[in-house]
């Protein structure tokens, strides 16, 4: 299984990454391979333009492609997910994420913005035709302490719990999500099939 992990946030140090670092943990630990994309990763040229030919944008898109889920984590700024994040998934073709089962995550300041994931982060991703969206993980800035050092970060145990039973239903999903057949094995089954009325 693959698995792209995709974070939101333009800062290094960002809570919504902090649980998208989580996530990846968890999933490694199932054997899922996860590629970890940040939207500061991408030259802000090629994102602002539309740059379809970017290297970094065609990586990221060939990935997506071969992935059988997304975890989408990204932090909410005045009622919405970010912006940096909405340029990044609006260089996905229309179809990118068919056949694939999407995990959002957002952070904010307070639990007024915990709809923001079912009604801003949600439809986008529902346009790109995910074929299943979990509901979402959200999570107030006071639930996650940064570690100080070489401390790793905390999560209030009722966070952590949400997490760890919102994966636990992600890889679940991935698991029994039909696989795509090719049009042409598909083609060949029909025309072989014995059909009888």
């Amino acid at each position: 299984m693959l698995v792209v992990s995709l974070g939101g946030s333009p800062s290094l140090r960002s809570r919504s990454g902090v649980l998208l670092e989580r996530s990846r943990q968890w999933l490694q630990g199932q054997g899922v391979e996860v590629v970890t994309f940040q939207v500061r990763d991408f030259p802000a040229e090629d994102l602002l333009h539309a740059r379809f030919d970017s290297p970094k944008v065609q990586h990221f898109l060939a990935l997506v492609e071969q992935a059988d889920g997304l975890v989408v984590a990204t932090p909410v700024y005045k009622a919405s997910f970010a912006g940096a994040l909405k340029t990044l998934l609006d260089l996905l073709p229309e179809r990118a994420l068919n056949h694939k089962v999407v995990l959002p995550i957002a952070t904010g300041g307070s639990i007024a913005h915990m709809l923001a994931v079912d009604y801003a982060l949600k439809p986008v991703l529902s346009a790109l035709k995910a074929q299943e969206t979990l509901q979402g993980i959200f999570a107030d800035d006071s639930q996650i302490t940064y570690g100080e050092g070489n401390n790793a970060a905390q999560l209030a145990p009722v966070l952590e719990q949400r997490l760890n039973e919102s994966l636990e239903l992600f890889h679940s999903a991935l698991a029994r999500r039909p696989k795509p057949v090719a049009p042409g094995v598909l083609n060949e089954r029909l025309l072989s099939a014995r059909w009888s009325i």
